[in-house]
């Protein structure tokens, strides 16, 4: 059986890692209002410069050359926006999971150890009913392993996935925008 002292320690870890997630979720929020504000800011630096060089336009030649040239860097600003929305989002989850991970490593610790005791005090004749309780908590131990994998690799996917996407992009626009100069 736990120990008052040990049901204190528990609960003052898990309070300790409530707080430590809610600080990283402050953290993850600042990042994301600091590149909104800088994207902000840069947006409207980029539309007054547009806006002076619309009004100087003479003709539709050099209106359609124009609008070519704004059209790539655009494309490239929206591109590196959602990656760095993509790392901020990611980082934040990372953090998550890496509290998570550990507070059911600790789990799995406490079970199994108070599973040890009970073995070691059970009754005579037993020992089946034991081993059956330790083999389930193994293979949910096991499960649970398989579904920690399964998760990171599909987030390496997405990535990876989200990685090519934004390349495509950029790489057509710069194609769309070399066409249009011609």
């Amino acid at each position: 059986m736990l120990t008052p002292e040990q049901l204190i320690a528990s609960q003052k870890a898990s309070v300790e890692t409530l707080f430590g997630l809610t600080a990283k979720a402050f953290e993850g929020v600042e990042k994301l209002v600091e590149l909104n504000m800088t994207a902000s800011k840069a947006a409207l630096a980029e539309a007054a410069g547009t806006s002076q060089a619309l009004l100087s336009v003479k003709d539709a030649q050099e209106l359609l050359a124009l609008q070519a040239s704004l059209f790539q860097p655009l494309a490239e600003k929206s591109a590196a926006y959602s990656r760095h929305l993509y790392d901020i989002a990611s980082g934040t989850g990372a953090e998550f999971t890496k509290a998570i991970e550990a507070q059911a490593t600790d789990m799995q610790k406490k079970v199994l150890s108070v599973v040890d005791n009970a073995a070691k005090n059970a009754p005579a004749g037993s020992e089946t009913a034991v081993a059956v309780f330790k083999s389930a908590i193994a293979a949910g131990n096991n499960a649970l392993e398989s579904v920690q994998k399964a998760v990171k690799q599909a987030t390496e996917v997405a990535e990876a996935n989200f990685n090519a996407v934004a390349n495509q992009a950029v790489t057509a626009t710069k194609a769309t925008t070399a066409r249009a100069k011609r």
